[in-house]
């Protein structure tokens, strides 16, 4: 698989070691205050667009779900209670998110429901044709070869089985696009020092959403790798989109 611009941004530029050992040691740092910083830094606007983006599922009726780069589970969680599928099994990297996940999964009862197993979303240990929808909400911008782990997740889904993506993106208006600039370079970075969390991280977040090749550079990228009826909405005057995408 071939190395996009957006695979050797990496969030401690002193650090010899590879994207993937670094994004893993990054989100451990940062697993205790991950769900605090995101709705307060996004003003709760990321649980409306996690809705959103779980809706456009919601008339294929998928069974058997994938929640690649599951995090805190928060995605998971979600997905369960709005489209109640057999069994969602969600994947990721970072072994401290996951136990913030696992915390939440058991209050909410739903450890039927809802797997929680360490893994590399570039490598899935799932063999062909396992899923009926893969899902993924800020996760594939962190991925070391994005190529290489999209081409993983068309592998296990089914004929037929649903892609849904959530990611950042870059405002396009001219008077809003400054400002969205300001916050993510400057204040979120901020924020997050003062609540004691990794200033890096944050800044890492803004220079990998920066590089992340998006709307139809992304959609050109899904189709290089086998997805079909590729499409993109636009949320929140650009600040993200949700990318759909279908095996066939």
């Amino acid at each position: 698989m071939s190395q996009l611009p957006h695979d050797n941004v990496i969030p401690y530029q002193q650090s010899e070691k590879s994207k993937k050992e670094q994004v893993t040691e990054m989100f451990d740092r940062v697993a205790g205050k991950y769900d605090f910083m995101n709705r307060f830094l996004s003003g709760r606007l990321d649980v409306g667009w996690r809705k959103k983006a779980i809706n456009t599922l919601k008339k294929y009726n998928p069974q058997q779900i994938i929640d690649i780069a599951t995090g805190t589970g928060d995605l998971a969680i979600m997905t369960y209670k709005m489209l109640n599928p057999e069994k969602i099994t969600g994947v990721d990297i970072s072994v401290e998110m996951l136990k913030v996940g696992q915390q939440k999964i058991n209050k909410a009862n739903l450890n039927s429901k809802i797997v929680l197993q360490q893994g590399d979303s570039e490598n899935l240990g799932f063999a062909d044709h396992s899923f009926d929808a893969a899902t993924a909400a800020f996760g594939v911008r962190n991925f070391e070869n994005l190529e290489k782990g999209l081409s993983e997740i068309y592998r296990v889904l089914n004929n037929g089985g649903q892609l849904m993506i959530l990611e950042f993106s870059k405002p396009k208006s001219s008077v809003f696009a400054p400002l969205y600039k300001f916050y993510m370079n400057i204040v979120a970075p901020q924020f997050a020092q003062m609540f004691a969390t990794d200033k890096e991280a944050y800044q890492y977040l803004n220079k990998s959403s920066i590089a992340f090749p998006e709307r139809e550079d992304f959609l050109k990228i899904l189709e290089s790798v086998g997805f079909k009826k590729t499409s993109y909405q636009s949320l929140a005057m650009g600040i993200c989109c949700i990318y759909r995408a279908e095996k066939r």
